[in-house]
């Protein structure tokens, strides 16, 4: 319309040019003179024909218009053909996926092994994070392992496993005298021990309670485990009501993260590199590395640096193994005594350097406290100080490929209850807005409480809608965009965890959820998340599409989930009744069966999918 009104102007323009050199004709003499009517009628024709042809082209022009718009639509949905619709829902037509080869069964897309090789391997980072690009990306189904059963329920898969499910002898073969693992008959079965835990998980946790009082009364609750194993840890303190994020890379033979969340125990991909790990600062009220073989005094101490990032003010730093203990363990590590010292000693500096101080010692475990009082960190502001603070620039919550920085990042002083002992006590903090809740551009603490009320509504009306949301077959859940956590607190008496996932691109509302006891990590849905396939029992959407569908194509993302969601396991997809047909036919192209319900309140503009994943085995392997 724009374009039409546009050459209108330009035909009246051109209209009264013409008009003017008829004025100039008729006073210059030398100039031949038609008859009057002879000049008005050819006129006339030409702006009455220029003038259809500029309405003309306008109507092209939003023709035009109207295709770009459903071009934007085709990025969300992705490559599939859609059904011609005037208005309304987007409408696709039926699609099917292929099955990938059965040698992508544990295809783990962003951290694959078999791109390794395309990365340096200087302090490991081909480990990290390295997604291919789009002409790669696979459009296909991951199969499970021939013989797959349905997970063992909790509590019984804490302890016990079937074999089919994660086939891999490594651990079981190689740490066999350190009763990570056994394998019996059709199953794996988990004792409870580790390297350093030869009595077995529960009297190393015990002793660490002894020297941290505070893992019993509520005020630890968010822990990360660097280098978890098979997170017998982590399964360990689920039992003492504390949260643990086990965190290993990707391997080609041990599996620990794949062994961990088959056994329901919250973990997630990733390694201390070169970047930051997905969290927000000042979040854990703990963090552990058991002989986790991390080097954490070389490079100028940077991967200390990142745990005292993420971790809370007053919060502990629990090692055992090297050098912990050198005095009688040396022998046994295949190093010297002097070597030994000289590593506990550098260790110690880097972490006084820091702001932490020793806070308990016996036998091999060692804690050390992050400090509560930001006066410490004015000996950083001495020039030539080693590390030094982060300047003003430095994000302390950039955290989505934001490269490790050799830097102190200092906590806020503006926030009060921020650090451990000023913070409420688990299950207080749960329903407490936090102080960060003002951080967030307009949000507040009566947001916090109302959103808190919404979900509590709205799971009460999911579980009638899903009737096994509750029970022990649904463990592992995922909350794949989270605003404040409002979903997991709503499920916190249930036999479940989540874990919440708060865009890269959204309002970085993560801290508030780490404030209230829960976990999470930030994620970009563009992309695969941090996990092997066949991982959740239950994917929770909220408006994805609606507020990701203009960089994400839905199909890629709806395969993501296909991914990582166990065969039988579910998709809750609350979604804007213009996404949710299409949402719908391309799940049933993927083999999930799919209920259109209504909302809670009955609102036209939303509906809720309810989809299944079915239990398929590759053609490949009969």
């Amino acid at each position: 319309m724009f374009l039409s009104l546009l050459l209108t102007g330009f035909l009246l323009q051109l209209y009264i040019s013409l008009c003017g050199k008829e004025m100039k004709y008729k006073d210059d003499k030398s100039a031949r003179q038609p008859e009057k009517s002879s000049r008005a009628v050819p006129i006339g024709i030409m702006f009455v024909v220029l003038c259809g042809l500029s309405f003309y082209l306008g109507g092209i022009f939003c023709s035009e218009k109207n295709k770009m718009s459903t071009d934007q639509v085709s990025k969300v949905v992705g490559s599939v053909e859609q059904e011609p619709t005037a208005s309304g829902p987007i409408q696709v037509k039926s699609v099917s996926f292929p099955e990938c080869s059965a040698d992508l069964q544990d295809y783990t897309p962003c951290t694959d092994p078999k791109r390794w090789m395309k990365y340096g391997r200087y302090r490991l980072t081909f480990m990290e994070r390295h997604c291919p690009p789009v002409f790669d990306r696979k459009e296909c189904l991951i199969p499970p392992p021939d013989g797959y059963k349905e997970p063992i329920r909790w509590p019984k898969s804490k302890d016990q496993c079937w074999y089919r499910n994660v086939p891999y002898d490594w651990i079981n073969k190689q740490k066999s005298n350190q009763h990570w693992l056994r394998k019996e008959g059709d199953k794996f079965y988990f004792p409870g021990g580790g390297t350093m835990f030869p009595n077995g998980v529960s009297a190393y946790v015990d002793l660490m309670q002894n020297l941290i009082p505070g893992m019993k009364d509520g005020t630890v609750r968010t822990v990360i485990d660097t280098g978890c194993g098979v997170a017998s840890w982590g399964g360990d303190l689920l039992d003492r009501d504390i949260l643990t994020v086990s965190l290993a890379p990707r391997d080609n033979h041990e599996a620990q993260v794949q062994f961990a969340l088959e056994r329901g125990i919250p973990a997630i991909l990733g390694i201390i590199s070169t970047q930051r790990l997905p969290f927000p600062s000042n979040s854990f009220d703990m963090a552990h590395c058991s002989r986790c073989l991390i080097p954490w005094t070389e490079f100028g101490g940077i991967y200390l640096l990142e745990v005292h990032r993420i971790l809370r003010p007053g919060g502990f730093w629990v090692l055992s193994g090297p050098p912990i203990n050198y005095k009688r363990r040396w022998k046994g590590w295949n190093t010297t005594i002097e070597d030994q010292k000289s590593d506990y000693d550098k260790l110690k500096g880097l972490l006084t350097s820091m702001c932490f101080k020793l806070y308990n010692m016996k036998d091999d475990i060692a804690v050390w406290q992050k400090t509560s009082d930001n006066n410490c960190y004015k000996q950083l502001d001495v020039p030539d100080t080693y590390p030094p603070k982060c300047d003003d620039g430095t994000e302390p919550d950039s955290a989505w490929y934001t490269p490790l920085r050799p830097c102190v990042v200092v906590p806020n002083s503006k926030h009060k209850k921020l650090s451990l002992q000023s913070i409420l006590k688990w299950p207080e903090r749960l329903h407490e807005a936090p102080d960060r809740i003002g951080d967030i551009k307009g949000s507040s603490a009566g947001d916090f409480n109302r959103d808190d009320s919404k979900w509590k509504n709205r799971v009460k009306h999911y579980k009638t809608l899903l009737s096994v949301l509750g029970t022990d077959k649904i463990r592992n859940v995922m909350d794949m965009n989270t605003r404040y956590g409002g979903f997991a607190a709503s499920l916190i008496n249930d036999p479940l965890w989540v874990m919440n996932v708060v865009s890269s691109y959204a309002p970085n509302t993560l801290p508030v959820v780490y404030d209230r006891g829960l976990i999470g990590t930030y994620h970009d849905w563009c992309e695969a998340f941090s996990t092997y396939p066949r991982t959740y029992d239950l994917l929770h959407v909220d408006s994805l599409f609606t507020q990701e569908g203009h960089r994400c194509e839905m199909k890629y993302v709806l395969l993501e989930m296909d991914r990582i969601l166990r065969p039988t396991g579910y998709a809750l997809i609350r979604e804007s009744s213009y996404f949710a047909d299409a949402v719908a036919a391309i799940a049933k192209g993927m083999r999930w069966d799919c209920n259109v319900e209504d909302t809670e309140d009955g609102n036209s503009k939303e509906k809720i999918l309810i989809c299944k994943k079915k239990l398929w085995y590759s053609q490949q392997n009969s």
